[in-house]
């Protein structure tokens, strides 16, 4: 029975009941216009890619291109007291120079120097200066280990200074300063390394610092506290409170 052929009583209210076709018909102009805009989007690709392909692509230029063909010099002297560890880690301040950096270098045993080159294989043209400051930083008293982190990163610095530019000290005033800096079994310095995420070298009167600009800024004002007669504890509280602050901020 099909829905024209139901009854409807009378006490019921009228309803009208529409009936819709399931399938619409479709105009085939839209499709062709469809698929023609699509062809034409595909051929306007194609064409971009095209353009991106016969772009010119300049190869990397190496060093010793950027130089006229001419190679860069570098000579660090090695003091007479960092002679013995020179020798001792000669292998492992030679791997990062010549694997990494792509530089020859050599050790002159009659000026006490280790000599570095660049070659037609060095690509990077601050190579010769990056091995330079990893080579300083090694001859001030850095570990390799911490020295080498100036060839992995390019916001790290090396600072020097004397205790004696902060306040001028003489006998054992310039002892107290220097083992205050120091602390008891280097427990002080071992503080303000952590704290500031420094590496600190005490070498008699000088001090040299390797960090950040930041760090480096923090640990200096800790030495120069120590230099001027705070005592350790009041020191220890601020690299406490820098240190909490380190860690929110990373």
């Amino acid at each position: 029975m099909g829905l024209e052929d139901m009854e409807i009583d009378e006490g019921t209210p009228s309803v009208q009941i529409g009936v819709f076709n399931a399938t619409s018909t479709v105009d085939p102009s839209v499709i062709s216009s469809r698929i023609l805009q699509s062809a034409s989007l595909q051929k306007d690709a194609q064409v971009v890619d095209g353009e991106q392909d016969e772009q010119p692509h300049f190869p990397q230029v190496s060093a010793l291109q950027a130089n006229n063909s001419r190679s860069e010099y570098r000579r660090v002297r090695c003091p007479p007291h960092r002679y013995t560890k020179l020798r001792e880690h000669w292998e492992s301040i030679l791997t990062p120079l010549v694997e990494y950096l792509k530089l020859q270098v050599r050790f002159n045993t009659k000026t006490r120097s280790v000599e570095m080159k660049t070659s037609k294989h060095t690509i990077d043209t601050g190579a010769l200066q990056k091995g330079a400051d990893f080579v300083s930083a090694f001859m001030l008293g850095f570990e390799v280990q911490d020295a080498v982190a100036l060839l992995r990163m390019d916001d790290l610095y090396v600072e020097s200074f004397q205790v004696t530019d902060v306040k001028y000290l003489h006998g054992d005033h310039l002892s107290r300063a220097i083992g205050r800096i120091a602390g008891q079994d280097g427990k002080t310095r071992f503080a303000i390394e952590n704290a500031t995420r420094t590496r600190i070298v005490v070498a008699d009167q000088r001090i040299h610092l390797l960090g950040s600009y930041a760090n480096l800024r923090v640990a200096r004002n800790a030495i120069c506290d120590l230099i001027l007669g705070a005592p350790p504890g009041k020191v220890y509280n601020k690299m406490r409170n820098v240190a909490k602050r380190m860690s929110e901020r990373y």
